[in-house]
């Protein structure tokens, strides 16, 4: 029997490069892996798959991705931390064009199975204006009012998935991520996450010697953060299930932006002075997932500890910069 063609768009990204490396386990599947960017800028990149520099915000390209595909990935966005969020809302909202047009040349070419990342940014903001925020569950995504620029575009593309499954049968599974962080991801230029913007500023003072580290907001703010592999796992539950509501994939264990710089600082063993940027980009006061329903479905929730993730995360950003390499976005 043919090996079923197993689509990543993304795939040169963080959440991307590390799906195609846990697809290309299995014997059953040929992956094809595809991203805009240029080979040389994926983040991880492997000869035994299939390897295309495609745009998918164009109709044609996403044909070309999606041809004799069984199963779709769709992780490919324009997206970043959260000063990139805040500085290019237009940008973040012009990812409805991949998902759209992903959608379309899926059902054109017969996908059986498609799968859809949303974010924890599509929950109502009034819902998250404390530091110690009631956990978020499903419904409060509604009434709507989710994260200016970004978070429309995935509320709004979590609903595009809903309708071509209801109105043309398309079977797609949506999972709303809270905040992924591990090895193989940004950690500068801009685009990074918290947790590795917090890494790369821990060790470019424990290298400098100059011991003080800048916080953006007043560092009370509180998230959650799931390591990778939490999320490999979350993604291949929910895939391979007949859930077909948007499921929160993330972490309960919430914890202050201070708390994190305490954990990473914990690694190091060392202490720094901290300033606070209030005028920086920050979100809202507070974001946790509420696990509720996906341990009903699956049993399991994300479950690896902040400060083992951290460890990880850490050694390979230190790795990164003793070595002189650079963020591939």
């Amino acid at each position: 029997m043919a090996k079923r063609t197993v689509v990543v768009t993304g795939a040169g990204g963080f959440i991307g490069g590390h799906l195609v490396s846990r697809l290309l386990h299995s014997r059953s599947v040929q992956v094809r892996a595809v991203d805009i960017k240029p080979f040389s800028q994926w983040q991880q990149i492997f000869d035994t798959a299939e390897n295309l520099q495609l745009d998918c915000s164009r109709l044609e390209e996403c044909e070309i991705a999606t041809k004799d595909a069984g199963y779709v990935y769709n992780l490919a966005a324009d997206i970043g931390g959260m000063g990139f969020m805040t500085n290019n809302k237009a940008r973040c909202m012009l990812s409805v064009l991949i998902n759209t047009h992903m959608l379309k040349a899926a059902l054109h070419n017969g996908v059986e199975r498609y799968f859809y990342p949303s974010s924890a940014c599509v929950y109502a903001a009034a819902k998250q204006q404390d530091t110690k925020v009631t956990a978020l569950r499903e419904e409060d995504a509604y009434p709507a009012m989710p994260e200016d620029g970004y978070g429309w575009e995935k509320l709004f593309s979590e609903r595009m998935c809903r309708h071509f499954r209801e109105d043309f049968g398309l079977v797609s599974r949506v999972a709303r991520f809270h905040n992924i962080y591990g090895p193989y991801g940004t950690w500068d230029g801009g685009r990074e996450k918290v947790p590795a913007a917090i890494c790369r500023r821990v060790i470019q003072a424990k290298l400098s010697g100059n011991h003080t580290i800048e916080i953006w907001g007043d560092g009370q703010q509180t998230r959650s953060f799931m390591y990778i592999d939490d999320c490999l796992h979350g993604i291949d539950l929910l895939f391979n299930s007949d859930v077909e509501e948007p499921l929160n994939v993330g972490s309960q264990e919430l914890v202050s932006i201070n708390q994190l710089v305490d954990i990473v600082e914990g690694i190091v063993g060392l202490r720094l002075s901290r300033t606070y940027s209030l005028n920086a980009p920050q979100g809202v006061r507070g974001r946790n997932s509420e696990n509720t329903r996906i341990k009903k479905y699956f049993c399991w929730e994300p479950c690896i500890p902040l400060a083992i993730g951290l460890e990880k995360t850490y050694a390979w950003i230190y790795d990164q910069i003793v070595s002189g390499r650079q963020s591939k976005d």
